[in-house]
């Protein structure tokens, strides 16, 4: 309750900042209707669990988030998922995957992962929320068009039997769908409607235009779905199996990462609008209790909303009370209204989802990377994109991220070098030990980079003399912020090799994280492979004293 204790303090639930914050959840309220209806219907439920969801969900993330103006809700990067588990598990099967990945998610912010979930590199994200809002456009074609249902298969395959079916598409139904389409997205331009929002007039002119000339053959929430009830259903547990839940696991972990991604990616724009400042595992926590009561009350997953939460703010939302007030509104909505919001046609739904769907796709950031972006983050973006399309949202998810993670490593290692200093670099060093010129025998490397396994090929390359072997080698350790086990052993095995051709190793410089690392390995100690010096100039002493006296530096 974070957010709840901040903007207490900053004194946002003082008498003055109630209309302000009170008037911005009546809007996002009257927002989120047609929304959270068409989210449901394209999640394969009822459009009644879609409003439970809105306004359980909505409430106990203003109450147990950690960003003060974040409104949740469902939302359409859930839809492939969540239409995936339904078709497999049916409705109940998704409430109890729901239940659980708000389990998933609670644990997530208690073991602080929060600043790790923002870490998936842009390609991904950019890449699946494209790969997404094509299947969403693409899956609303036949309430759109009013085409015959394509039955079940693989995408691809749906696809293919919506466009040979557009032969038998319903006049009526594209037309109000157009109608619907034209008023979302600009119906704000009309004169004394710029306050209304697009997708709420579309849904109000469709209806009334369905209801005044008894359009025959119209699809409408009632006539699919059956009349919305008056009322929040009650409490009802699922029923649990240790079966069920490891079936259903994939499923919950797949909702709760999504669930992280999207509420943390929608509290950065938040921040960035209000100028506040979120607390990402709080925010983590209050998705997951979200989550945990939503599927109770018969709703479906939930998550932060990027486009309700900028509504809240542009219209003067700077507390948690504005998203109490959006659930309050449709609740009340829901229980006065809910006979009209049966007679809502699914094409004016459809168009709403259209609009979702190229916001979704950020068209223009997806081209602007094609262009601009390095050629293997542009190859990352494509498999995404087209994985999430073609197979499914966690194989596009994993496979887009262990690519970014090995162009990462392949970046990081090209970036780690092993140089060898010459007399001329060490003139100050020389200096301080008391030498005009580097001993015989004598050859200085410095690492620089991180030493882990991706790049420990790159000091064997440099020891690779094609000359006479030298007689001491010193490694320089300052510019080595990390090693990981791969290069500890590497180094060791280096240094056996070395000492094997009669070449002593040397070691100075290294912090203090990477010196605990290389004494807990055994490699620095008296009596092991190598001798550390705390700087090169004490470890150039060593050495000529060493030539000088004619023994070696591991008997000293």
């Amino acid at each position: 309750m974070i957010a709840l204790v901040e903007a207490a303090r900053a004194g946002l639930f003082r008498r003055a900042q109630w209309l302000p914050n009170i008037t911005a959840g009546v809007i996002v309220g009257v927002v989120a209707l047609p929304l959270a209806m068409a989210f449901a219907i394209a999640s394969g439920v009822k459009p009644e669990q879609g409003l439970y969801t809105a306004i359980i969900a909505g409430i106990a993330v203003s109450l147990f988030g950690g960003s003060r103006i974040q409104i949740a809700g469902p939302t359409g990067a859930f839809i492939v998922i969540l239409a995936g588990v339904v078709a497999k598990f049916g409705v109940s099967g998704l409430l109890l995957a729901t239940l659980m990945a708000g389990v998933i998610l609670v644990a997530m912010g208690l073991a602080r992962l929060g600043a790790v979930i923002r870490f998936i590199p842009d390609p991904v994200i950019v890449g699946f929320t494209a790969g997404i809002a094509v299947i969403i456009w693409v899956g609303q074609w036949q309430y759109f068009f009013g085409l015959p249902a394509p039955g079940e298969g693989p995408f691809y395959l749906k696809t293919w039997h919506l466009l040979q079916s557009f032969n038998h598409l319903h006049p009526a139904t594209s037309l109000l769908a157009l109608l619907s389409l034209v008023l979302a997205v600009w119906g704000a331009r009309i004169p004394g409607l710029a306050r209304v929002p697009g997708p709420l007039l579309a849904m109000v002119v469709a209806t009334a235009v369905v209801m005044v000339f008894d359009l025959q053959g119209v699809a409408t929430i009632e006539s699919t779905f059956g009349a919305i009830p008056r009322a929040l259903p009650a409490l009802q547990l699922p029923e649990v199996g240790f079966d069920r839940l490891v079936e259903l696991l994939p499923a919950a972990f797949t909702i709760a990462m999504l669930g992280a991604i999207e509420s943390l990616l929608s509290a950065v724009v938040a921040d960035g609008m209000a100028g506040t400042r979120h607390d990402s595992n709080q925010e983590l926590i209050g998705q997951g209790v979200a989550n945990i009561l939503s599927p109770l009350f018969g709703g479906i997953a939930a998550t932060g909303a990027i486009a309700r939460t900028a509504t809240n703010i542009r219209n003067g939302g700077t507390s948690p009370l504005a998203g109490v007030v959006h659930g309050i509104t449709l609740l009340l909505i829901l229980l006065v209204l809910a006979p009209y919001a049966g007679k809502v046609p699914l094409a004016a739904l459809a168009a709403i989802l259209f609009l979702v769907a190229w916001n979704m796709s950020e068209a223009r950031r997806f081209l602007r990377m094609l262009r601009q972006a390095p050629r293997a983050d542009v190859a990352i973006l494509l498999i995404t994109f087209v994985l999430t399309i073609v197979t499914d949202l966690v194989v596009a998810v994993n496979i887009g991220v262990i690519l970014a993670m090995f162009q990462f490593m392949r970046r990081m290692s090209a970036s780690v070098s092993v140089v060898e200093h010459g007399q001329a670099s060490l003139r100050q060093e020389l200096a301080e030990a008391g030498l005009e010129v580097l001993p015989k025998g004598v050859l200085v490397y410095a690492i620089e980079g991180p030493f882990f396994f991706g790049s420990v090929d790159s000091l064997e390359r440099a020891l690779s003399w094609s000359r006479e072997p030298p007689r001491w080698v010193l490694l320089r350790l300052e510019r080595v912020p990390l090693v990981d086990a791969t290069g500890l052993k590497r180094l060791e095995s280096t240094i056996e090799n070395l000492r094997r051709r009669g070449v002593e190793v040397l070691l100075s410089g290294a912090n203090l994280r990477v010196l605990r690392k290389l004494v807990r390995a055994e490699i620095v100690r008296r009596e092991g492979p190598a001798v550390y010096f705390g700087d090169l100039a004490t470890a150039l002493r060593h050495v000529d004293a060493a030539r000088e006296a004619g023994y070696s530096t591991s008997e000293a």
